[in-house]
C-alpha cells in the first residue's frame, strides 16, 4: 500500500528527522557486538508492511504506528499515523479502528458509527472513564474520542498554530482559544489533567481536567538550559511519562537527553550527554540518539524509545541507562526499525511502537 498523500509534510520531517540526522553525522559509534540486552521481543500486531487491514496479529497493518497508551483492562490504543487513525489492539492481538479515516482531515462526530477524521494523530492517552486523547499532529488540535464514540476538539484551534495559554470563564464572553504546534506527545495524571509535548513550541503544556485552562509548565524557547518553568528550554520534546507521585519526564528528542519536571515546575536532565550516542552509563554519562517515546512502569524504571538508535532503553530511578533490546545501530533494522514509542503495562511488559516496521511488539523484561 502506498504512503497516503495526505500526510501533512511537517508530520513527515518530523519522523524522518531521526534517521536523516543520524545518517548525516554517521558518528554513532556501534554497541559491543552482540548488543547486551535482556527483554525477549515478539511481534504482536501488524503484517510488517504498509496497510490498514483490521484483523487478529499479522493479519492486521499498520502504517507508520507512533504513540501508544494501555488502559486498565490491558487494551493497547495506536495512534496510526500514516493512516490517519485510531487503532486498538484486545484480547488475542485483535486489531480493530476506534476512528478516523485513511483520507486527512478535521470533521468531528458526534456517536459511534459517525465518521471522524485526524491528521497524522501522533500521540495518544486513555483516561481512568476510558475516553481518549489524541494529539492531533497536523491539525494542531488536541482531539477526545468519548466512550460514547463523539471525537471533538478538546483544545486548540484546527489549522492554526500559536502558543498562547488561555482560560475560559463565564465572565469571559469571547475568550481567546489555545493554540498548539505540532502537538506530538500525551501523558494523563491520576486526576484527569493532560499534559502535551509541544513539539515545535518547544514547550510542555497543561490542559486541566474540564479542557478550560492550558498553561505552559517548562519550556518557551529552543534550547537545552534546566531551570523553573519558561526559563527552561527544550529542542523537539516528543513524548511524556508520569510517575505515580506527578512527576514528568520528557523524551527532549533533540536534544538526545531525558528530562525530568518536578512539582515545582523545575526542570532538570537525568540522562543523556546532549550529543547523539549510543552509550549506556549513569546519568549523563548515557547517550541516546533522538529518544522520541518514554513510558514508566510500577517500579519506576524508565523505559525509552530510541528512535535513532534503534533501540529501547532502560533508567533506573537511580538514573542508571542499560539497553533492553534493539540493534544499536540506525541503519540495522531487526528487531526495531525506528521505534517512536512505548508503553508499560502492569505486569512489566513493554510494548513498542516499531514505526518504520509497522508492527506493534512486546518486550518481556521478566
Amino acid at each position: 500500500m502506498k504512503l497516503n498523500k495526505n500526510i501533512n509534510i511537517v508530520s513527515l520531517v518530523l519522523l524522518l528527522a531521526v534517521f536523516f540526522e543520524a545518517c548525516k553525522t554517521d558518528k554513532i559509534a556501534p554497541l559491543p557486538n552482540p548488543v547486551a540486552t535482556t527483554g525477549v521481543v515478539t511481534t504482536i500486531a501488524g503484517s510488517g508492511s504498509f496497510g490498514a487491514a483490521n484483523g487478529k496479529r499479522t493479519a492486521a497493518s499498520f502504517n507508520y504506528p507512533n504513540g501508544l497508551a494501555i488502559d486498565a483492562s490491558g487494551n493497547v490504543y495506536i495512534a496510526d499515523k500514516g493512516n490517519n487513525q485510531i487503532r486498538k489492539i484486545v484480547g488475542d492481538s485483535v486489531v480493530s479502528t476506534i476512528s478516523g479515516t485513511l483520507l486527512a482531515g478535521s470533521t468531528n462526530a458526534t456517536k459511534i458509527g459517525d465518521v471522524a477524521s485526524f491528521n497524522g494523530p501522533t500521540g495518544v492517552a486513555v483516561d481512568a472513564a476510558a475516553n481518549i486523547y489524541v494529539a492531533d499532529f497536523g491539525n494542531q488540535t488536541i482531539r477526545k474520542i468519548a466512550t460514547t464514540g463523539a471525537v471533538t476538539v478538546f483544545a486548540g484551534v484546527s489549522g492554526q498554530t500559536g502558543n498562547n495559554d488561555t482560560t475560559i470563564t463565564a465572565a469571559v464572553k469571547t475568550p481567546v482559544p489555545p493554540r498548539f504546534n505540532n502537538p506530538a506527545g500525551l501523558a494523563i495524571d491520576a486526576t484527569g489533567n493532560l499534559y502535551v509535548a509541544d513539539y515545535t513550541n518547544n514547550s510542555i503544556r497543561k490542559i486541566t481536567a474540564d479542557g478550560k485552562t492550558v498553561s505552559t509548565i517548562a519550556g518557551k524557547s529552543l534550547g537545552n538550559t534546566d531551570g523553573v518553568g519558561t526559563k527552561a528550554s527544550f529542542n523537539g520534546p516528543r513524548a511524556i511519562a508520569i510517575d505515580a507521585t506527578g512527576n514528568l519526564y520528557v523524551a527532549d528528542a533533540n536534544n538526545h537527553l531525558i528530562r525530568k519536571i518536578d512539582l515545582t515546575g523545575t526542570v532538570t536532565t537525568i540522562a543523556g550527554t546532549g550529543k547523539a550516542g549510543n552509550s549506556d552509563g549513569t546519568g549523563t554519562a548515557a547517550s541516546f540518539s533522538h529518544p522520541s517515546g518514554i513510558t514508566i512502569d510500577n517500579a519506576g524504571n524508565l523505559f525509552v524509545a530510541d528512535a535513532g538508535n534503534n533501540l529501547i532503553r532502560k533508567i533506573t530511578p537511580a538514573g542508571v541507562v542499560s539497553s533492553v533490546a534493539g540493534s544499536g545501530y540506525y541503519n540495522l533494522i531487526t528487531p526495531f526499525n525506528g521505534p517512536s514509542a512505548v508503553v508499560a503495562d502492569n505486569a512489566g511488559n513493554i510494548y513498542v511502537a516499531n514505526t518504520l516496521g509497522n508492527l506493534i511488539q512486546k518486550i518481556a523484561t521478566k
